[in-house]
């Protein structure tokens, strides 16, 4: 079931158990109102009629938006304005449409819950560690390494032919 309603100039499409923001109402959080300014009803394609239909609803809460901030300049004339905004809502639960009224969701029992998470959960086996590819010896490919092994060759090169 669903119905259009219209309240704060906009118009709003709802079922119930839905939560709407609309503009400020009179009202405190718990308290019940009626929108009877429906202008459309129906379940599924088929329509209803709108005679003597009133969706109930139920205030959740009064809040305000975010702040707005208006600011106006007009260049090369000393010309600037600033004006900051904050709109007021009412956060509504629609209850019913109608005679149609919303399914209270059931808690999910603790009890029933926790044993039947524990045999589910399984082990994961670890993913065997890759073979590492075969890399040329660092000695030979870096030149920092090579060059005191250089110096240490052409060093003992003279003493060899001195000795012969």
């Amino acid at each position: 079931m669903f119905a259009v309603v219209r309240t704060g100039g906009k118009q709003y499409r709802v079922a119930p158990g839905d939560k709407i923001v609309i503009e400020k109402m009179a009202g405190n959080a718990g308290d019940s109102i009626s929108l009877t300014d429906i202008l459309l009803a129906g379940d599924g394609a088929d329509l209803r009629s709108l005679e003597g239909l009133v969706v109930g609803a139920e205030i959740i809460a009064q809040a305000k938006a975010d702040k707005v901030t208006v600011f106006k300049k007009r260049r090369r004339h000393n010309y600037r304005r600033k004006a900051g905004h904050r709109q007021q809502h009412t956060i509504l639960r629609i209850v019913s449409i109608g005679d149609v009224k919303a399914e209270k969701k059931a808690a999910p029992k603790k009890a029933e819950a926790a044993p039947a998470a524990a045999p589910t959960a399984a082990p994961v086996a670890e993913k065997p560690a890759k073979a590492a590819k075969a890399a040329p010896a660092p000695a030979e490919t870096s030149t920092k390494a090579a060059a005191p092994a250089k110096a240490a060759a052409k060093k003992a090169a003279p003493a060899a032919k001195n000795a012969e």
